[in-house]
């Protein structure tokens, strides 16, 4: 009895002791080289450090994970910080805010045929583009159009699945596409599209001053566990030092989980994002992981452009740092 007493009592003691908190993550994009940092702070134990058992999600792009966030779904996701901004708007006090600006310079691009005349924003007039309509590049496209005085009138818009899209680049079918430059481009240069015949258009180049996308939190589920959200930003930003330290040691950690997927080609996208996206200049000099407050000022000015607001724009409900450390995080450059 004294045996089996203090057996319970040591295991009991023992699963305490191991005890971590439950914490899905909802990714805004599929298992590709840009979600290999969040792998390796599962792998190198950055969460578990702090006594967290992260699970990742793939997405469906980047509004995705919006409503699964702010339904409690998911207490913690990524998605679009400009998409989160009008949900917020048309679904006020909706619990979810922005909490960790991941893409300081956003990805949101047109990628088009040289050989099917596109060259810069102006020759997308007269030509095919082809949009998946949950697509964070799409979402912004308006900004873009206005920006560089487009005549939509004169783009015939065809709807695309996120499937089909590099496809129909490829074959012909469409012109030019909107995507993240970092997905469209390699995956067109995959399909056998050569590499001098593709146009990559970043909006961030053509006027879009926006920030792109950021880890969102459940503000009901971190208000009753900000140390989780913290420490939760904390393995994040220690996943992209270490990714950003050596690109090719984390790979293997996405291969894991995607063993479709080609090596060589997550790498090249990882680095492609950590160059164009991460670690700007800013980040590098400011700290990874906050904004500028005057910048996010302008970037609501410049939606307003496009969209109507039913209630005057506040930034502060769109995005907090409250679960950061004052200056960001050191990405270790």
């Amino acid at each position: 009895m004294f045996t089996r007493s203090l057996i319970a009592m040591t295991l009991l003691g023992a699963s305490a002791v191991h005890a971590q908190t439950e914490l899905p993550f909802a990714l805004d994009w599929k298992f590709e080289g840009p979600a290999a940092p969040y792998f390796a702070a599962v792998d190198n134990g950055y969460f578990g450090a702090y006594d967290l058992s992260v699970t990742v999600e793939a997405g469906n792009g980047s509004l995705d994970a919006i409503p699964k966030v702010a339904t409690g779904a998911y207490p913690v996701g990524m998605a679009d910080i400009n998409s989160l901004i009008k949900f917020l708007d048309q679904n006020p006090g909706a619990p979810v805010i922005g909490a960790m600006m991941i893409y300081d310079k956003p990805p949101f691009a047109v990628i088009g045929r040289a050989s099917q005349g596109i060259s810069d924003p102006a020759s997308l007039q007269g030509h095919i583009l082809g949009a998946p309509p949950p697509d964070g590049a799409w979402a912004q496209f308006p900004i873009f159009a206005a920006e560089n005085g487009l005549d939509m009138g004169l783009i015939t818009v065809e709807p695309v699945g996120f499937p089909t899209r590099e496809p129909m680049l490829a074959e012909g079918v469409v012109d030019a596409i909107t995507g993240f430059s970092f997905t469209s481009y390699l995956n067109a240069a995959r399909l056998g599209v050569p590499e001098d015949d593709l146009v990559t258009i970043l909006m961030a180049d053509y006027g879009v001053d926006l920030y792109g996308n950021v880890i969102i939190v459940n503000t009901e589920y971190a208000a009753e566990n900000p140390e989780v959200i913290s420490n939760f930003l904390a393995g994040v930003a220690e996943g992209w030092t270490a990714a950003i330290a050596d690109p090719a040691a984390v790979i293997p950690m996405l291969i894991e989980r995607n063993p479709a997927a080609d090596p060589e080609l997550e790498q090249r996208r990882l680095e492609l994002s950590i160059t164009d996206n991460v670690a700007t200049e800013w980040v590098l000099e400011n700290g990874f992981g906050i904004i500028d407050d005057a910048r996010m000022a302008g970037a609501l000015e410049q939606i307003a452009t496009t969209y109507e607001f039913a209630t005057t724009p506040d930034a502060s409900l769109y995005f907090t740092d409250a679960y950061l450390p004052e200056g960001g995080f050191d990405l270790g450059e």
